[in-house]
């Protein structure tokens, strides 16, 4: 069982940047492949950016949504057991609900995730 807890949403303007905080309970989130994803009112929830777990023997793979490529940037620390998600040049339409998710694949699919944290508003202004 693996528990999410996202945090560092607020109000911001836009262009301006927010960096969210994901983190996890248990002693295996190296071996998780970490997401976000987001959701407006009155839309489905929708992918933002992933990436996977880190071996050994090899890094974190990162893959982003076509419409945060370039602005958002995805990273872990799996000795905090924490995800990030560096968000700059933010527009009014990165207005959501902000999830973190958590799995045992290698997905930008929301309904291969298994666990899910509670979500965090980030409302960018214009």
């Amino acid at each position: 069982q693996v528990q999410l807890v996202e945090s560092g949403g607020g109000l911001v303007q836009a262009g301006g940047s927010l960096r969210l905080s994901c983190v996890a309970s248990g002693r295996t989130f190296s071996s998780y492949t970490m997401g976000w994803f987001r959701q407006a009112p009155g839309k489905e929830r929708e992918f933002v950016a992933t990436i996977s777990w880190s071996g050994r023997w090899s890094g974190s793979t990162t893959y982003y949504a076509d419409s945060v490529k370039g602005r958002f940037t995805i990273s872990r620390d799996n000795a905090k057991n924490t995800v990030y998600l560096q968000m700059n040049s933010l527009k009014p339409d990165d207005t959501a609900v902000y999830y973190c998710a958590a799995t045992s694949h290698v997905s930008d699919d929301a309904r291969r995730y298994d666990y899910w944290g509670q979500g965090t508003q980030v409302t960018v202004s214009s």
